[in-house]
């Protein structure tokens, strides 16, 4: 008898030894789990949400005060290619479906791009009228310095130069342009005076600070459309705080805030 029992000890000694493993696996686990859920999102976001994403976000803490949520503004096409290049950001809004779209197609998206609203552009003015402003008026010699995002990087730059070329009116503007880096810093350039005008997101012109001055709601027809979209990004994959955050951004409460700020949300 003492053959069996030498048997039914080794394999006892295997299962303890295995269960061990197995315990210590799952507490790895659970701890690897713990702190995705704790880490913070980093959001990559276009700057024509600057404030609008801000007031969500807001919203957001006050169902989930333990969410962590680090965003950074800039240009499209810029972050884009940060992304890329490996910067840790978990989620990207842009200005441009077409960048997310670009990233799907490189592997780098945990998620379908999504279609989060249309964006519209205004002309702008701190020092003008504005409101009375049309695109043909920006050619008269009154207007000396006229403020775009960059055409190269950033959407709402190439709308803006799209609806001045359908206006007839690029060439004789070109050596009044001065450039942003983004929409952001292109409405900072109108509001401080280093440009007499600037053509700017719509969501920008409504922030209180910008909206006690008019604005001219330029025709969507004189430009491509600025449809815009985000992804969870192949580093945020295993944060389930950026899908809630996702799902967070298809509800009516964040509906109506992108409305307030002037986005068409789209059907």
């Amino acid at each position: 008898m003492a053959f069996p029992a030498l048997i039914l000890a080794h394999w006892l000694a295997r299962f303890s030894a295995m269960s061990g493993r197995m315990l210590v696996s799952l507490a790895l686990l659970l701890l690897s789990s713990s702190l995705h859920a704790s880490e913070p999102i980093r959001i990559a976001a276009a700057s024509d949400l600057r404030y609008a994403l801000d007031d969500i976000i807001e919203n957001y803490h006050q169902a989930h005060p333990d969410a962590d949520i680090e965003v950074i503004y800039g240009s499209s096409g810029k972050m884009t290619t940060q992304i890329i290049h490996g910067a840790p950001y978990d989620m990207f809004f842009s200005a441009d479906i077409a960048y997310p779209e670009k990233l799907q197609e490189l592997g780098m998206t945990a998620t379908e791009p999504s279609i989060y609203a249309i964006g519209r552009i205004v002309i702008w003015s701190s020092t003008l009228d504005a409101a009375s402003l049309t695109l043909e008026d920006l050619g008269s010699d009154a207007i000396r310095r006229i403020a775009i995002a960059q055409p190269n990087h950033a959407p709402y730059g190439l709308r803006a130069q799209e609806a001045l070329q359908s206006a007839g009116v690029w060439e004789a503007v070109q050596d009044k342009l001065v450039f942003g880096e983004n929409i952001a810093q292109t409405a900072q350039m109108a509001r401080t005076g280093a440009a007499q005008v600037g053509i700017i997101a719509l969501s920008l012109a409504r922030f209180p600070e910008l909206a006690e001055h008019g604005h001219h709601l330029i025709d969507e027809r004189l430009h491509k459309p600025l449809t815009q979209g985000y992804i969870v990004t192949r580093h945020g994959k295993d944060k389930p705080q950026a899908r809630a955050f996702a799902d967070y951004m298809e509800s009516d409460a964040a509906h109506g805030i992108m409305s307030r700020y002037g986005f068409v949300l789209s059907q």
